[in-house]
C-alpha cells in the first residue's frame, strides 16, 4: 500500500513545507486539487450526494501545473500529482505542454490524475458542451499520448485540427506521464483500463470497490494488459495498519490521505501519521 498526501485540506501558504516533510517522511505521493473557474451560479457535486453543496466561487485556485513545478523544485523524490485536472477544458497543445514541463522539471515524478469533470457550470463558462464532454475527453487524450510520444503530430478530430507539428520536449515518463483516471462511471473504467496506469474513484464506497475493480480487470485484461491498473483512493483516514486491510482487500493500491483536521496541525499530522505506519513508508536518507 502507498500512501499519497492531498494539499487541498491545507492552507495553500504551507504547500511547500508539507511537500517538504512529506517528502522527507516518505510518503509516496503529494495530490494538488484543481478546476478553472467556479461560476457562482453552480450545482451538484459527485462527493457527497445530491445534497453536497458545490464549492464556493471565491475558493482560491492556484494554476495546479504551476504549483506542482514549484513543489518539485522543493522536493527530490516524492512524485506530484494531480487530483484531478479537468483535461477537456483546454486544448491539448496546452495540457501536453504544461504536463511535460512539470515531468522534466521534476525528473519524471508526475502522476498525472484526469478527469472529465462534473461542473456543468464550469464548461459553460469556457464555452463547451458539457453533454459532450466525453468525446472531447478521449479526443483530448489521445492527442497528448500522441504529443508526448511521437515526433510529428497531424490531427483531424471532431474537437482539434491542426497540421503537422514537432513537439518538444517530450517528457522523461515514456511514452508519457503516469496518467490516473479519476470517475465512477463507465467511461471513466474504460480510460483507465485502456489508457491509464491506473483508476482513481471518486465516489465509491469499500463496498462497490469490489464489482466496479472485477469490471476493470476485465477491460484490461481485454485491451492486453498483464498487470492490474492501480487503484489510488483518495479520502481515507486509517488510524492503524490494521485498518488497511479491507482497502487492501478490496484491491486499492494507494489511500491518498489527510491526517490533520486544521492547517496548523498539518506538519505534526504527517509526523504522527508516519510514526503510525512507518513500514509503508520510505523516508529520505539523511544528508551528509
Amino acid at each position: 500500500m502507498d500512501f499519497g498526501v492531498h494539499l487541498g485540506g491545507v492552507n495553500p501558504r504551507l504547500w511547500g513545507e508539507v511537500a517538504e516533510e512529506a517528502d522527507r517522511l516518505g510518503f509516496e505521493s503529494l495530490w494538488v486539487p484543481e478546476h478553472v473557474v467556479v461560476p457562482l451560479e453552480s450545482e451538484g457535486s459527485p462527493h457527497a450526494g445530491s445534497d453536497h453543496p458545490p464549492i464556493p466561487s471565491d475558493v482560491p485556485i492556484f494554476d495546479m501545473m504551476g504549483v506542482l513545478c514549484h513543489l518539485a523544485a522543493r522536493t527530490a523524490r516524492i512524485r506530484l500529482g494531480t487530483c484531478v485536472y479537468n483535461i477537456g477544458l483546454r486544448h491539448p497543445f496546452l495540457t501536453a505542454r504544461a504536463a511535460a514541463t512539470v515531468d522534466v522539471l521534476s525528473g519524471g515524478r508526475l502522476a498525472f490524475g484526469i478527469g472529465a469533470g462534473w461542473l456543468r457550470s464550469e464548461w459553460e463558462a469556457m464555452g463547451l458542451d458539457f453533454d459532450r464532454r466525453g468525446r472531447r475527453v478521449d479526443e483530448a487524450i489521445a492527442v497528448c499520448r500522441r504529443l508526448w510520444s511521437e515526433d510529428v503530430v497531424e490531427h483531424h478530430g471532431e474537437f482539434f485540427d491542426f497540421g503537422p507539428t514537432a513537439f518538444e520536449p517530450k517528457p522523461v515518463q515514456r511514452p508519457g506521464p503516469a496518467l490516473h483516471v479519476g470517475g465512477d462511471g463507465a467511461a471513466a473504467l474504460r480510460r483507465a483500463a485502456t489508457v491509464g496506469t491506473g483508476w482513481m474513484p471518486m465516489n465509491h464506497t469499500l463496498e462497490r470497490l469490489p464489482g466496479s475493480l472485477a469490471r476493470l480487470n476485465e477491460l484490461a485484461e481485454r485491451a492486453g494488459r498483464t498487470e492490474p491498473p492501480e487503484v489510488t483512493l483518495p479520502g481515507a483516514a486509517p488510524s492503524r495498519p490494521a485498518d488497511l486491510e479491507p482497502y487492501a482487500e478490496a484491491g486499492v493500491t494507494r489511500l491518498i490521505v489527510t491526517p490533520w483536521s486544521r492547517s496548523r496541525e498539518a506538519l505534526d499530522g504527517l509526523r504522527r501519521f508516519a510514526d503510525a505506519f512507518g513500514a509503508f513508508l520510505a523516508p529520505a536518507a539523511p544528508s551528509g
